[in-house]
């Protein structure tokens, strides 16, 4: 898929939805945008697609709401003509301890992970029907698509992504007579997260066999890959510098 003409929704603008949505407007593409609390992130990485020469729009969903993710999806293809591609990147990451974790903990990370990644799908099916085609391309994480749980405390966090992958592969599935592509992106040790200390981000990166973090280019490679393909679809990709084979 070119994507000159084209238009993106991104779910997630912080970070590395930020340098996601910057790349796709560089080759052409019109950018939605959605937060939930960050919405001075989410303005700033409109600006740097507008800086592109492109058109961007930004709406405020809270993504474990069924009825918010149907009016993301709408609201964003209204404002900018159509949808042809949707990147699924919201997501709710916190370390709970077992003995701490509630029904609400649980609820909130399956309903954001991946029960948002489906309703935002659905909704932007119609649309990318109406343009003949799209893709899909969803965010896993890839200790759960090694299928190993290694860090304790993030139980609905893995349960979750490791949904996502099903997710991926079944609506390929559903979708491939439409030509709608669905993939997935498994990141690894791709950027610390804020305030993380030195210590642990020296541990992570010697256990990585390339001796480095990724970087938020990696990302932007890997989605590029999943959305100018024509004929992949239901797969995962560990961007984790070898971490699985470890």
């Amino acid at each position: 898929m070119d994507l000159s003409g084209r238009v993106v929704l991104i779910t997630g603008s912080r970070r590395i939805g930020a340098a996601v949505a910057s790349a796709l407007a560089s080759r052409g593409a019109d950018v939605a945008l959605s937060y939930n609390r960050s919405r001075s992130a989410a303005e700033q990485a409109a600006a740097a697609v507008e800086t592109k020469g492109q058109r961007s729009v930004v709406s405020r969903a809270d993504l474990s709401k069924p009825e918010e993710c149907e009016r993301l999806v709408n609201v964003s293809a209204e404002a900018l003509g159509r949808l042809d591609i949707l990147v699924n990147m919201a997501s709710v990451y916190a370390r709970t301890p077992l003995d701490d974790l509630t029904a609400t903990d649980w609820d909130r990370g399956l309903a954001v992970d991946l029960k948002g990644a489906f309703l935002c799908a659905l909704a932007a099916v119609p649309h990318m029907r109406a343009c003949g085609g799209g893709r899909i391309v969803n965010f896993g994480d890839w200790i759960a698509a090694s299928g190993r749980p290694r860090y304790p405390g993030f139980l609905p966090y893995y349960v979750a992504k490791r949904g996502v992958i099903a997710l991926t592969e079944a609506l390929a599935l559903e979708l491939a007579a439409d030509q709608i592509l669905v993939n997935a992106v498994a990141p690894g040790p791709i950027r610390p997260p804020d305030g993380l200390d030195e210590a642990t981000v020296a541990e992570v990166r010697r256990a990585t066999p390339l001796g480095r973090w990724g970087g938020d280019g990696e990302i932007v490679k890997a989605v590029l890959a999943l959305i100018e393909t024509d004929f992949m679809t239901g797969e995962t990709i560990r961007i984790d510098g070898g971490r699985h084979v470890r």
